[in-house]
């Protein structure tokens, strides 16, 4: 590829990437795939000749998207989000090009110091005191990482790295259930092992640490000869958004000498919003903290930054310095390679410095509490269903539920058939959890380009006249007999939607080797995409919680419709655009 050719992919590439986003809605949030449908479009062997760019680029089209899962579409209510701005995607097409390794500061000065200055913006718009240095690692789960091994190498006087765990102190860390297992791999990949990872018990609506158990755990062990290292706390875990108290367990680590690591890494960007720090009220007392930008600010993946009250010992902890990596003739400088386990660093920062400059942090903040408020709103729909319960309630923007089966069914498999109905219809993406040993269906709320509507579209209001169109009650058992018939019915209906619809499509793409959106009946020409809306639609940073009005909801439907698995359990109830 020379340099004209490299020009005119690049351009078609970011002219794919603007058609992509704008029509995401357009496209099921997770993909009608079987495993290995993929895997078998794919050439058994490599290319001994090289192939046109047309060809490998028609390919992508037809083999590769039609098989994704759709992280920036604005109904991805699974996991957390992974948001991808647009203005950080343009930011990382810019280090594609660069391609710079920077590991050092001689290897990409500029990467370096723009790294130093960007954790410091972030450092100030968490609210954290002067006291904190920061590296952007790749994920929290690094960053744990690092942190599990600091607290290792400070419990054993620095030897670990050097002589091994063989005949040293047997180490005990703590945490509560609801970290993420992340932690628990940090434990095995360190050598402290899984038996010494104490699980403390929970308590509280946010089920946090009890930190009297705590101190009785690190006391007892202190007293059967073992050695406490370090704790690991959480603000916004990932099942239900455990959230520890935070002063009281620094209190607890500051009495024993334990080392304390906060995981914060979906949470930590709401703390950009003054009215969110109180759930993590006392974290200065932290000795390491990450958080994720790359999920709800809209940093594309991978950006998570590592905060450190004490950065002489991690980087004592991590730092090897053979002569081929000094930089010689300049003293003081940072080496971020020293932060962390790789040697090899992208370019992390720029695409956190365009992200900050281009929407602002006020832009940021009216983002998240619109998808707070919009989290909470959708929450309180879902109590007055009676066929519902919610399990846990709103942390941010972050609830779970479950719906209510017979007394004679089981319940779990009940919801898991439910989440999976939802899942196969297309129009939004859930996961489930389990909460209390039941299993339950998370909801979160944190796409970087959501709108009121694509919230309110998983559980759309019914039509008056359905209200009225009888006076009889449905009993409890009728209830369930429908919710049951009608994910049964939906998954029939989706499997008939799939093989003719897709099929339709499939044949129109080989013809034109475009993507074609779903034909629509309400369309003028019978064959085309759902009509726009007749304005932009109202992004959540654009600061109007007081009114989510956004005009008509509209949502997807194959080339045959049928009956959202959500809407049709509550019980079954018809959207006012035919079913």
């Amino acid at each position: 590829m020379d340099n004209n050719e490299f020009r005119q992919w690049s351009q078609r590439a970011a002219d794919w990437g603007a058609d992509y986003r704008d029509n995401l809605r357009e496209r099921p949030v997770r993909p009608l795939v079987e495993p290995g449908d993929i895997f078998r479009s794919i050439e058994a062997s490599p290319p001994e000749d090289a192939e046109p760019m047309d060809r490998i680029f028609a390919d992508f089209e037809e083999k590769i998207v039609p098989g994704m899962t759709h992280w920036q579409h604005p109904r991805f209510f699974a996991y957390f989000p992974a948001n991808a701005a647009p203005v950080s995607v343009v930011a990382e097409y810019l280090v594609s090009a660069m391609a710079a390794q920077c590991m050092l500061w001689q290897t990409s000065p500029a990467a370096t110091e723009l790294e130093t200055r960007t954790v410091d913006w972030m450092r100030q718009a968490l609210g954290l005191p002067d006291g904190f240095s920061g590296v952007i690692q790749d994920s929290a789960s690094s960053a744990t990482l690092n942190a599990v091994l600091t607290m290792r190498e400070r419990a054993l006087d620095w030897q670990g790295n050097k002589k091994g765990l063989a005949g040293q102190g047997q180490l005990r860390i703590y945490s509560s259930d609801q970290v993420h297992t992340s932690i628990d791999r940090a434990i095995w990949v360190s050598g402290i092992g899984e038996d010494n990872l104490v699980r403390i018990p929970v308590s509280g609506r946010f089920r946090a640490m009890n930190t009297a158990a705590l101190e009785a755990a690190i006391v007892a062990d202190r007293q059967a000869g073992l050695l406490p290292a370090g704790i690991i706390a959480c603000v916004g875990g990932t099942s239900t958004g455990g959230t520890d108290d935070i002063a009281a367990v620094a209190a607890v680590a500051r009495r024993y000498g334990l080392y304390l690591h906060v995981d914060a890494a979906w949470a930590g960007s709401a703390m950009i919003c003054p009215e969110y720090r109180h759930f993590w009220t006392g974290v200065e007392g932290a000795d390491s903290i990450v958080f994720n930008p790359h999920k709800w600010l809209g940093a594309q993946f991978d950006c998570s930054i590592q905060f450190l009250r004490d950065p002489e010992s991690h980087v004592r902890t991590l730092a090897i310095k053979p002569d081929y990596l000094k930089t010689h003739g300049h003293d003081g400088i940072i080496n971020y390679s020293e932060w962390s386990v790789p040697l090899g660093r992208r370019f992390r920062a720029l695409k956190l410095w365009f992200l900050l400059r281009a929407h602002g942090l006020e832009n940021l903040r009216a983002m998240i509490r619109n998808h707070v408020a919009w989290s909470e709103r959708l929450a309180a729909r879902l109590a007055g269903e009676t066929d519902f319960e919610i399990v846990s309630e709103p942390m941010l923007s972050l609830f779970s539920f479950r719906h209510r089966a017979a007394s004679s069914a089981d319940a779990d498999a009940h919801n898991l058939r439910l989440v999976n109905a939802i899942n196969d219809d297309g129009r939004i993406y859930l996961t489930q959890t389990r909460v209390d040993g039941q299993v339950a269906i998370r909801f979160q709320v944190g796409q970087f380009e959501a709108t009121a509507s694509d919230v309110d579209a998983a559980l759309p209001s019914s039509p008056k006249s359905h209200a009225a169109r009888s006076d009889r009650p449905i009993s409890d058992s009728a209830r369930v007999c429908l919710c049951n018939q009608a994910i049964s019915l939906a998954g029939l209906c989706l499997f008939i939607a799939f093989v003719f619809g897709y099929r339709q499509e499939k044949r129109k793409r080989e013809a034109a080797h475009v993507s074609v959106a779903t034909p629509c009946r309400d369309h003028p020409d019978g064959q085309g995409s759902w009509p726009r809306a007749g304005r932009r639609p109202r992004h959540a940073f654009q600061r109007d919680a007081a009114d989510h009005s956004q005009g008509p909801q509209r949502s997807l439907r194959p080339a045959v419709a049928f009956a959202h698995p959500w809407r049709c359990i509550v019980p079954v109830r018809y959207r006012e655009h035919g079913v």
